[in-house]
């Protein structure tokens, strides 16, 4: 179906507007993901948005053809709108030509397959939603399976971590747990390891070069600020560490989790 949407006071406007608050977003369950690159990256992944807005004005462009016809075979809804309203919508002065509303994914642990790849990345207490979506392009370029997030992260729905992660949080399996949910969940049920767990620590850790990494492995990283809990440090399988040539005590948390991930990769 389509339609024209001209005022700003239209309930579809003020319902997407709406979706850039987490409270909002976790009524309707439903996220927001602007640009014709993400949107076109999450239609190859097998995610078609429920609703689609273009800008009035806009330039065609094949790939915009495509996306509207696999929205509209899939009984979506596309809607014109002005420049004005999108920004709106987008919460941005110059927003892209198109978004697209998308229903959130089951981000149970259940939903996890560890065998499907031999890297995983685990946040705890990760509250930049910028250095989330980071963590998932990380993952994507590094083939991993997904993101875990542990503990209270920030939405990886909301729309800067949407943004961040350059359509990753397509590509990537996502789940939130709590700390005491993940631990049994990647021990499995007799309580073996069904995983090696990594981190970055200083206590009793070796060279991250080099380390005996073992597929699947799971990288977990801490909050940007405090970092790992000494519990969950003490939990993991292998604790590694990385040479600080500068006054600088830490990397950013996705930076740290980039560079493990890229050592992981090449000694698998």
């Amino acid at each position: 179906m389509r339609r024209e949407i001209t005022g700003f006071s239209n309930p579809t406007v003020k319902l997407l507007r709406s979706l850039r608050d987490k409270k909002h977003r976790k009524r309707e369950r439903r996220f927001l993901a602007e640009g014709l690159r993400l949107l076109t990256d999450a239609r190859e992944s097998g995610r078609t948005p429920e609703m689609l807005v273009m800008a009035s004005g806009r330039e065609e462009h094949p790939l915009l053809t495509s996306l509207i016809e696999t929205v509209e075979r899939a009984g979506g809804e596309v809607v014109e709108t002005t420049p004005d309203i999108l920004s709106k919508i987008t919460g941005k002065d110059n927003p892209q030509a198109v978004a697209g509303v998308f229903a959130e994914f089951d981000t149970a642990l259940s939903t996890i397959d560890r065998s499907a790849a031999p890297i995983w990345l685990v946040a705890q207490a990760l509250r930049d939603p910028g250095n989330l979506g980071t963590m998932l392009r990380t993952g994507d370029a590094v083939g991993a399976g997904g993101l875990i997030l542990i503990d209270e992260c920030a939405d990886p729905f909301s729309v800067e971590a949407v943004r961040a992660s350059m359509g990753a949080v397509f590509t990537q399996s996502i789940a939130q747990a709590t700390w005491s949910e993940f631990l049994p969940w990647l021990r499995g049920p007799d309580g073996r390891s069904e995983g090696q767990l990594v981190a970055a620590s200083l206590r009793d850790a070796v060279p991250y070069r080099g380390a005996p990494y073992q597929a699947p492995c799971f990288l977990l990283v801490g909050n940007e600020s405090r970092g790992l809990p000494e519990e969950y440090e003490a939990a993991c399988d292998l604790r590694v560490t990385m040479p600080m040539k500068g006054r600088a005590d830490s990397l950013n948390a996705a930076i740290a989790g980039a560079v493990l991930a890229y050592e992981v990769l090449a000694s698998l």
